[in-house]
């Protein structure tokens, strides 16, 4: 894939090198009690969990609460992100809303220092083919950063829609969080042979089996944002071909951490958060419209997730 500048295509080389080596880590986002930012306390969590070599970091998307961010927050969020990341991984920063309103983040994200840019579904409403085609064309022809797109909720590409998406200068990927197999199947083939593909359904790792048999094997992993040590062994389990591990590992945590998830909407953001404040990461509360757990469900996470540590021989606090 040859791009608009050595640089752009640096930055595709070391995603999709990162890709092979790592789950692909979204970061949660610290605040305060009273819901405001706290970047030394997410610089600090931040500098945790990339020490547990993920293969990118993708800060300010859906498990970082972009939607609860103004600018001024996301831009620091971006740029703390690039100073610890250090060039060390790829930063591939969150960006959304209508074109217009994703192309201001998106050049907030380049100032930032950002790699690349993860084009998040847009606002509300539903839209045709040609429209999702529009939207995507209007942000990548704004920024210098390569842009992937996001199918999930209200945008769906068909077999064509991602050809021509496949087409515009500087989009060079898809994630999907429909896991609509059929049709992912349709799109990877419809796709030019180095188009990046990765999985981006909740708890991805339920689903990471069946993604890898219509070629997309790389995978985002919320559970990085607050048990990297769980997440790293499954990675590796499905990467060497250790069935029984990525089953027992299925089995006895990842299934009980999604059917907790499935209690209350929004669980799939702040259950997470709650999981890192468990093991005293300094991440805080979520912003509303999310809710934190009730002490019932968090009784109930906190077994899920001691189990889990359990299974790969970590705990929860350090020691």
């Amino acid at each position: 894939m040859t791009g608009i500048s050595a640089a752009f295509d640096e930055a595709v080389r070391r995603l999709r090198d990162g890709m092979t080596r790592g789950v692909l880590s979204f970061p949660l986002t610290s605040f305060r009690d009273d819901g405001s930012l706290d970047l030394d306390s997410y610089r600090s969590y931040l500098t945790d969990r990339l020490a547990t070599a993920p293969g990118a970091v993708f800060p300010a998307c859906g498990t970082g609460e972009f939607f609860s961010l103004d600018e001024d927050e996301y831009r620091a969020v971006i740029e703390t992100t690039v100073e610890v990341a250090d060039g060390r991984l790829p930063v591939v920063a969150g960006i959304g809303y209508g074109w217009a309103q994703a192309l201001r983040f998106a050049r907030i994200a380049e100032d930032a220092g950002a790699d690349a840019a993860l084009l998040l579904p847009h606002y509300l409403v539903t839209a045709p083919q040609d429209g999702l085609v529009e939207q995507v064309r209007r942000v990548a022809a704004g920024t210098r950063l390569p842009l992937i797109a996001y199918q999930r909720g209200q945008v769906t590409f068909s077999a064509d829609g991602l050809r021509r998406i496949a087409e515009i200068p500087g989009v060079v990927g898809l994630k999907d969080g429909h896991s609509d197999l059929d049709r992912l199947q349709r799109l990877t083939l419809a796709a030019p042979e180095d188009f990046l593909f990765f999985n981006g359904a909740a708890t991805a790792e339920i689903q990471a089996r069946a993604y890898a048999t219509v070629g997309v094997p790389a995978y985002s992993s919320a559970v990085h944002a607050f048990a990297p040590e769980i997440a790293n062994a499954f990675f590796a389990a499905l990467r060497d071909g250790d069935d029984a591990g990525v089953t027992k590992l299925l089995r006895e945590f990842y299934i009980p951490l999604v059917e907790l998830r499935d209690r209350v909407p929004g669980y799939a953001v702040s259950l997470v958060k709650a999981a890192a404040r468990l093991r005293g990461l300094p991440v805080g509360p979520v912003r509303a419209p999310l809710t934190d757990p009730g002490p019932d469900d968090l009784a109930d996470l906190e077994k899920v997730l001691d189990h889990g540590l359990s299974l790969v021989g970590a705990v929860r606090r350090p020691v």
